[in-house]
């Protein structure tokens, strides 16, 4: 491994997450404000299927892609230029689309593409380094500092004017442009543009050829085997609602800020990122967590931080500092519940199936999980319709709150630690 091949792989994970963070945090108030404000109009439910089924493809074609394709015939570096220039193509082209449908299939175009681009970066990344459990975090944390990056310095040079600095995150303010709403549909520009210059980027990374034959044939029907454990079969249970509800936060939050709190739309992207924060530092603090706590009621805390962050965003009376705040909790929720889950599965597989045990488990909270969140949107969304149009945020934030308590108190009933950890390791 050469002096720069940490810094390579850091400006890489910078710029894979950057590409994403730029208009996913916007994208949803985007579409949902009205064609008079400068969006498109779409109704929560259609924001729902955009976001859901798109990633709930790129989730279950991601494996195959990947793994089954990308591993086996083409070097890691250049197949993932490859998938970003088409990707980063669909995504400009996706800016300049009005209608539904059309938004809809190139989203699951892009996610199809850019979903596998996850996986490749962090293969790359460990085939290049001597230890990766102590060295892949300084550098996947490189990903988070990227995606704070794009998410503050779009609105600061594409959506505000007279720009002035000030002592609170993120740090400047500023007079918003006239057609701020519609500035947001570049984000996806931006995204795409990006994209191709980090194409060109890849093709200096470090040479990761490929491994043919590495797959084992029977490794991923032998992974489903786990759920003979009833502790994968309860994991599983409880992470599909929580997989739902943590889709629903990135679906509705930008509307919610925006036509509840009077947020900004130039602020939204900014005060989505105090969970990107909040993640790393819970990240950081992790295994003292689960060593205190044990990895049972380290998730039941996770699935509980849903819980609490819901019951305060539907708390509408409370001041905006406050239920923006309330995102700190963001990361107790990714890293309590989803993270800690990922290592539990390590630990409960043998060791020749754990990636396709790690496979079949994103699987499920990643493939269908979003997939049953658009249509519990679109449910909620015309149950809690109000007469002018709009929707009761406070009646659809406590139904995820319950859904996340009472996910919470079965885990922590049913679920009970089925591993073997070694000594000084994990435990119940």
């Amino acid at each position: 491994m050469s002096a720069t091949t940490k810094p390579r792989l850091s400006v890489m994970m910078f710029l894979q997450y950057g590409v994403w963070g730029v208009w996913l945090p916007v994208l949803a108030r985007y579409l949902q404000a009205s064609v008079a404000e400068g969006g498109l109009g779409f109704t929560p439910g259609q924001v729902g299927w955009i976001l859901g089924l798109a990633g709930s493809i790129g989730a279950v074609t991601a494996p195959f892609v990947a793994g089954q394709f990308a591993d086996r015939y083409f070097s890691t570096e250049r197949f993932l230029a490859v998938l970003l220039v088409a990707g980063g193509i669909i995504k400009i082209i996706t800016a300049f689309q009005t209608t539904f449908v059309a938004w809809l299939w190139l989203s699951v175009a892009y996610s199809v593409l850019y979903t596998p681009t996850l996986a490749l970066t962090n293969s790359l990344t460990f085939a290049h380094l001597r230890d990766p459990d102590s060295e892949f975090p300084s550098i996947r944390v490189w990903g988070t500092v990227g995606w704070i990056a794009a998410s503050w310095l779009f609105p600061l040079f594409w959506l505000l004017s007279d720009v002035s600095l000030q002592w609170l995150p993120p740090f400047y303010t500023g007079t918003e442009v006239a057609d701020v709403t519609s500035r947001l549909a570049d984000a996806l520009v931006v995204s795409g543009i990006v994209a191709i210059a980090y194409a060109v980027y890849c093709l200096f990374l470090p040479h990761t050829p490929p491994k043919r034959g590495a797959v084992e044939k029977l490794a991923f029907a032998k992974a489903f085997g786990l759920f003979r454990r009833r502790s994968f079969t309860v994991l599983v249970a409880a992470s599909l609602p929580i997989a739902v509800i943590h889709q629903i936060y990135f679906m509705q939050t930008a509307p919610f800020f925006a036509d509840v709190l009077g947020l900004r739309d130039s602020q939204i992207g900014p005060a989505m990122t105090i969970g990107q924060f909040a993640e790393i530092a819970v990240m950081a603090g992790l295994v003292l967590l689960i060593r205190r706590f044990g990895t049972r009621w380290v998730i039941v805390i996770g699935a509980a931080a849903y819980f609490l962050r819901y019951a305060i965003f539907a708390s509408i009376g409370l001041p905006v500092g406050v239920i923006v705040a309330s995102q700190f909790l963001h990361g107790f929720c990714y890293a309590c519940f989803f993270a800690v889950g990922y290592i539990y599965v390590d630990r409960l597989a043998e060791e020749d199936v754990r990636h396709s045990a790690q496979t079949v488990f994103g699987i499920i909270i990643l493939g269908v999980g979003p997939v049953l969140a658009a249509p519990l949107l679109a449910y909620l969304s015309a149950l809690f319709g109000t007469p002018d149009g709009g929707l009761d945020y406070s009646a659809l934030w406590s139904t995820l709150s319950v859904i996340g308590l009472v996910t919470a108190v079965a885990f922590g009933a049913f679920f009970r630690d089925e591993s073997q950890p070694e000594e000084g390791s994990l435990s119940n």
